[in-house]
């Protein structure tokens, strides 16, 4: 599955992205966290996403959500509020072994495992790689593990050839390599 991340100093336009993801195996996590018009383009985009059959979920706001009839996205395994809603959709990001386990005892089926490689949205943070991050993926039991942070189609590629060590990765999370 390929996830469009969206940023709003990376992406000027989440919903034009979204629009070129591949249908009925793709996804958007919508992270415009306090920008003006936030519910607007999250409407916008949640139009779009049923439309192209596309799972939309929303990072740090359970009642836009649920507004949305979206899923939730935790940032590190934590709800962002104290709002816990049964949703249809519960993902998160993980950058460790500690926050995989959160975010499976939070109910995630997902988790965002980064960074994977070198990014663009954490200039000069250490990464994972393909061993590390194909190791701790191997924590992500009963969630599909996705790569985030880096990646492109080499990256990509350098993942599959690892995940003999680990799981397989289940997909591919973007900001940058999707116009995000």
């Amino acid at each position: 599955m390929l996830w469009l991340f969206t940023d709003p100093a990376r992406g000027k336009n989440p919903v034009a992205a979204a629009a070129r993801l591949p249908k009925g195996i793709s996804g958007v996590v919508f992270r415009h966290d306090r920008v003006p018009g936030r519910a607007a383009l999250g409407r916008a985009l949640a139009l779009l996403c049923r439309a192209r059959r596309l799972a939309l979920v929303v990072a740090g706001d359970t009642r836009l959500a649920v507004s949305l009839g979206a899923g939730i996205h935790l940032r590190g395994g934590r709800w962002p509020d104290a709002v816990r809603v049964a949703s249809r959709l519960v993902t998160s990001s993980a950058h460790g072994v500690a926050e995989i386990r959160r975010a499976r005892a939070a109910g995630a089926k997902i988790v965002f495992l980064s960074p994977a490689f070198a990014t663009a949205s954490h200039p000069g943070a250490a990464w994972l790689g393909p061993a590390r991050w194909s190791a701790l993926s191997r924590h992500g039991q009963g969630m599909h593990v996705v790569a985030l942070g880096g990646i492109t189609g080499a990256s990509a590629r350098r993942l599959k050839v690892a995940s003999r060590l680990g799981r397989f990765c289940a997909g591919a999370g973007a900001i940058g390599a999707l116009g995000g």
